[in-house]
């Protein structure tokens, strides 16, 4: 099942079925997002990238995730689940979704989509009303690299005030650097909240905000380039543990506005 919302020449579908995914983002009818049911653009949670060998601690208890991106556990469950409609107009939507086993704390998140005429805003928050617990949230967006047939690939165009030194593993090291060069599958820190703009030169521009200061970047494949607005680095249930509390539940959110440029 999915849920659709249109305003002013832009469509959202969103697959609550399949993780509650953005699985289609069209403006004036061309599709942003690439296309397939691992693709479109998914909530990352209850943790966010690569959780070093899928183990996190919680105080003295050590917790194990399944590996499901061997030697690492990838991007959380909310990408698997089918999640429950709460609400729904023509240009919004809300869901919601249990935190279950193997996740070792009951918690709920929910999950809002808000479409306007040059804007999508998206919001997601994690709450408990039993233990505390580390959490992270973010979203993993597959944007098509270029938009038509022989059109030009998009660029990308930020400002970090690091880079997170990544190891052979592909778990941070702790060292934060100078941003390199591209091509990256990199985690950038923005103290000021994530800005990163998108351009499909002669077509769009789109520009990926948060108030969090942690994007991934990953442009390492041929078809599509991902921004990553998230709470908190990968491996950061283990580095930086942000701790979801009855009375501190986690919120984050990223708003994507676009610009036509023809």
């Amino acid at each position: 099942m999915s849920t659709q919302l249109s305003a002013g020449g832009a469509e959202v579908t969103v697959d609550q079925d399949n993780g509650c995914r953005i699985s289609s983002l069209r403006i004036d009818g061309t599709e942003l997002l690439r296309q397939g049911p691992k693709y479109g653009a998914f909530p990352m949670v209850p943790w966010c990238g690569r959780t070093a060998e899928g183990r996190f601690h919680d105080g003295a208890t050590v917790h194990q995730m399944p590996l499901n991106h061997p030697p690492h556990a990838l991007h959380g469950f909310g990408r698997e689940a089918a999640w429950t409609p709460a609400r729904t107009t023509a240009t919004e939507a809300v869901f919601t979704y249990d935190l279950v086993a193997p996740w070792p704390y009951p918690g709920r998140v929910t999950q809002i989509f808000e479409l306007g005429a040059n804007a999508l805003t998206l919001t997601m928050g994690i709450e408990t009303y039993e233990d505390s617990f580390p959490a992270q949230a973010g979203w993993h967006p597959w944007f098509r690299r270029s938009l038509e047939p022989g059109g030009e690939d998009v660029k990308l165009a930020f400002d970090a005030a690091w880079q997170e030194e990544r190891g052979a593993d592909h778990i941070p090291t702790g060292r934060r650097i100078e941003p390199l060069p591209g091509p990256w599958d990199d985690c950038f820190g923005m103290p000021d909240g994530v800005d990163v703009t998108l351009t499909w030169p002669g077509s769009l521009e789109l520009r990926v905000t948060s108030r969090t200061e942690w994007v991934v970047v990953y442009d390492e494949e041929p078809e599509a380039v991902c921004v990553e607005p998230q709470s908190g680095p990968p491996n950061g249930l283990n580095s930086l543990p942000r701790l979801v509390t009855p009375v501190d539940p986690l919120e984050v959110s990223s708003t994507w506005t676009w610009r036509r440029l023809r």
